[in-house]
């Protein structure tokens, strides 16, 4: 599969892949707290910069052909270190101390459970829809809806904007529909795959409260694709 998308077998011995993948992660928090330290930026953009960037880290995980358990024990660590920072001010762009949410906990777990499941099937790509959905709708809605959110509305406790909800949807249809495409060579049956991703995806991040959308996103979308995908 993986050589049917990029067209070459992995490049790298494991130990310089997993190397690569690690100074990606520490560039983008890197990035994020000089941002946060330095120039004082507001902590819910940086948190979001680690948000996008971070969910990046499955397509270099795809590419360069890494194993699943690697992602598993990677995740296990980035969630003890977003417990940790929820707790004490380790790292002000991933958690404020007190913050009422444990998003960044749910997010590196459910990075596990789709790398767990996926990869040693030898499908990453559904693995990628979940990751990367979450990471581009739920993190340009955040910011779109921030920036120029004129619509706003109140559901389940939670105030959002129709303009970072269509944001939403249209990320996460497009991330569904141009990974499907490429992966399955498909794109007659990627659209209507897509198109109900983005909607469950969207109706989820709607509704969930406390981070959960963390983990019910990504996971929602991998399997929900990888099912419907099967028709």
């Amino acid at each position: 599969m993986l050589e049917s998308v990029t067209g070459f077998s992995p490049p790298l011995p494991l130990p310089t892949a997993i190397a690569l993948v690690a100074l990606y992660l520490a560039a983008i928090v890197g990035l994020a707290e000089g941002l946060n330290r330095l120039l004082a930026a507001d902590a819910e953009f940086t948190r979001k910069i680690v948000h996008i960037g971070s969910g990046q880290v499955i397509l270099l995980a795809w590419l360069l052909a890494i194993p699943g358990w690697v992602g598993v024990a990677a995740a296990v660590v980035a969630a003890a270190i977003a417990l940790l920072s929820y707790f004490l001010p380790i790292l002000p762009s991933i958690n404020s101390v007190g913050r009422q949410s444990l998003g960044t906990f749910f997010y590196a777990s459910s990075i596990g459970i789709l790398c767990g499941y996926f990869f040693p099937q030898q499908l990453p790509q559904y693995a990628a829809i979940g990751i990367l959905v979450m990471a581009w709708g739920d993190g340009l809605a955040a910011i779109i809806g921030r920036q120029f959110g004129r619509h706003p509305y109140k559901i389940a406790g939670n105030q959002k904007s129709l303009e970072g909800t269509l944001a939403m949807l249209t990320a996460s249809f497009l991330v569904t529909f141009v990974i499907l495409g490429l992966a399955d060579s498909s794109w007659a049956t990627a659209w209507p795959v897509a198109l109900a991703i983005a909607l469950a995806a969207t109706l989820l991040e709607t509704f969930s409260q406390f981070g959960i959308d963390n983990l019910t996103v990504p996971v929602g979308s991998a399997f929900l694709s990888f099912y419907l995908s099967r028709f």
